[in-house]
């Protein structure tokens, strides 16, 4: 197959040749391997890769994915990193107009008829940015003579990927891993891998979220290589019983290679105790089932416990092939017959953030530091949870949150905004995804992959199905989804306060954004059938935050308000030189010669963009800590 530029015109071709999505667990070679976190079958790609920038389309190399070509006009960018913030473009901020507004005519294809397909509106883009990127490497040799992959962890906003001069496959969804296998084309030594990657395609309409718009390889790049059976995805499920008390563990391991060897599956407890301990056949399925565990440790923000499950996989001569830990958390979330959301047989407070990853140098290149800083002042500050807004974080974060109790709202990428929403006003004319049958894939996708990577964690209370994009029949796609395959998490979505019709169909609790709290109080007055969250509140932009006590106070009238998630944790600002003073000074939205732009906007966060806090900090410390 040959890769096709008109890709990036069509919604129902959003990968090609790339691998299922599955469970974001680690694999090693040896219990060494794991205690160093170095693992014989992973190779990293970060560092320098050559790079040509090009305005559009039709200005980029189109060979230059070939073994033979003359790369040497070509420049070098760091991976992971953003083009923009390598000066090959412009920096640019905007809310909730779509960028080319007002510049390029463009709708949605077949959102305002079946026939209009809108072809060439962003294969033949004026707009429409490419960065190329070429690297070469040697396969480490402990990679040599496997079946090997590649995963990008994120990468803005489609791409296309060659190795040796062949075509790969093709990607959208920016926030995902996407991985493709390399083994027919890959070589011991001089591999040239070349990846290509557009600013804008189709799935620009449905990744229109409040943030600085960028494009490039953002998130780390590595090779994986697969031993001779390999666990491909586990799926743990950890079900607490009707007492609060024990525990009934369930996995299920689906597992590819040699149907050799055995595979023993231990759960461990923090005293290192053995409470499971199993040993099957390998085979391409193998379960552990029903395992009943009497007065387990439950999983909270106060006492975030977690298990150690082990996983080793021996060959018939006993020898270890592959190890895979994980440490999951026995943990109930559900709804009483009271419309109250209760946590472990408790009632569950919100004390939340929404969260962009962001870092004043490195835009959404963000590193482990940034991370582990944000764990740090979230503990200090007696915020309980976060939603990943509006889209799926680096794996680590997820982990990180597991480990420290803290409650996710875990989000897909979806937002489109400017589709049903014109200068503030409700207009859905070509909104989508909507129920426009060629965007339902594309969306539905978004949540099994939202799911399949992250079904694991603890810290997940809630699927969100994504953020103001209004409401449809595809929507309620996403949300069947995981109803049909996930009853241990409630699932969310805000949009359908706008099409009451569909809500009995979407989302197991109310939710609004910056309902005053006089009105937060109606509805809780007049019989809810549904539990109540603000999944934004308290807007922090500028000098403001106050009057949180409004907010907090209902906690203590209302069961069945449970809290809400503040907008938002950290200001998109910039780190730059003042080419006048010379200083380094933080710009935001609007500094950058952009418009649109929606200004200081991108600066409402409760911490500056080096993650200083701000006053406002204060006023949610002393509130938050009133309900810890």
């Amino acid at each position: 197959m040959d890769a096709d530029i008109k890709w990036l015109d069509d919604p129902e071709t959003f990968r090609i040749n790339q691998l299922p999505a599955h469970s974001d667990h680690y694999y090693y070679g040896n219990y060494d391997e794991w205690r160093h976190n170095n693992s014989r079958f992973a190779q990293n790609l970060d560092g320098q890769w050559q790079f040509n920038f090009a305005e559009n389309p039709r200005e980029r190399e189109n060979d230059f994915y070939k073994v033979d070509y003359d790369s040497s006009s070509f420049g070098t960018i760091e991976v992971p990193s953003e083009i923009e913030l390598n000066n090959y473009a412009q920096n640019n901020y905007i809310n909730t107009l779509i960028p080319w507004e007002g510049k390029i005519y463009r709708r949605p294809a077949y959102a305002l008829s079946p026939d209009d397909a809108q072809e060439g509106s962003f294969s033949d883009g004026d707009d429409n940015t490419v960065g190329e990127y070429l690297k070469h490497f040697d396969l480490d040799p402990s990679l040599r003579g496997k079946q090997v992959r590649i995963r990008f962890d994120g990468v803005e906003r489609a791409m296309y990927v060659w190795l040796n001069g062949h075509f790969i496959g093709y990607a959208e969804d920016s926030f995902t891993p996407s991985e493709f296998d390399l083994t027919p084309y890959i070589q011991d030594e001089g591999n040239v891998l070349a990846v290509e990657v557009f600013k804008h395609s189709t799935a620009s309409w449905i990744e229109d979220q409040d943030m600085f718009r960028f494009s490039g390889i953002f998130r780390s790049v590595n090779l994986l290589a697969q031993p001779l059976v390999h666990i491909e995805d586990l799926n743990i499920r950890p079900i607490v019983t009707d007492n609060y008390q024990d525990g009934i563990f369930n996995v299920e391991l689906q597992l590819h290679g040699e149907k050799a060897g055995n595979v023993n599956v231990r759960v461990i407890d923090n005293d290192g105790n053995t409470l499971v301990n199993e040993t099957h056949p390998v085979d391409s399925t193998v379960k552990v089932q029903d395992q009943f565990l009497e007065n387990v440790h439950l999983w909270d923000n106060h006492n975030p416990y977690l298990y150690q499950l082990l996983i080793e996989i021996r060959d018939d001569e006993g020898n270890l092939v592959e190890l895979v830990p994980y440490r999951f958390g026995f943990r109930r979330i559900e709804i009483n017959k009271d419309h109250v959301v209760l946590l472990n047989g408790q009632r569950l407070i919100i004390n939340g953030v929404n969260r962009h990853e962001w870092d004043a140098e490195r835009g959404r290149a963000i590193t482990m530091d940034d991370m582990t800083s944000d764990i740090h002042a979230f503990k200090e500050n007696n915020i309980n949870a976060v939603r990943t807004c509006h889209y799926p974080d680096q794996i680590p974060w997820y982990y990180l949150c597991d480990d420290n109790g803290i409650y996710m709202m875990a989000e897909n990428n979806l937002e489109s905004h400017a589709t049903w929403q014109k200068m503030g006003a409700i207009e859905p004319s070509y909104n989508v995804p909507g129920s426009v049958p060629q965007w339902r894939d594309v969306v539905v996708d978004r949540a099994r992959t939202n799911y399949e990577t992250f079904k694991n964690h603890a810290s997940i209370l809630f699927w969100s199905l994504g953020n103001e994009s209004y409401a449809g029949d595809n929507i309620v796609k996403m949300n069947e989804f995981y109803k049909k395959h996930d009853d241990s998490r409630l699932v969310h979505y805000e949009g359908v306060c706008h099409t009451p019709e569909y809500r009995d169909r979407i989302s197991d609790v109310e939710s609004w954004m910056y309902l005053p709290p006089k009105e937060v109080e109606e509805y809780l007055k007049n019989n809810p059938d549904k539990p109540f969250m603000e999944c934004e509140y308290m807007h922090d932009m500028g000098n403001s935050d106050g009057g949180m006590g409004s907010y907090i106070s209902l906690l203590d009238k209302y069961p069945q308000y449970f809290g809400g998630f503040i907008w938002d944790f950290i200001d998109q600002a910039l780190l730059v030189k003042d080419p006048i003073s010379g200083q380094e000074v933080m710009r935001y939205g609007g500094d950058f010669d952009d418009r649109h732009s929606d200004y200081e906007f991108s600066g409402d966060g409760l911490m500056f963009a080096d993650r200083t806090p701000k006053p406002a900090m204060q006023e949610v410390r002393y509130y938050y800590g009133l309900h810890k």
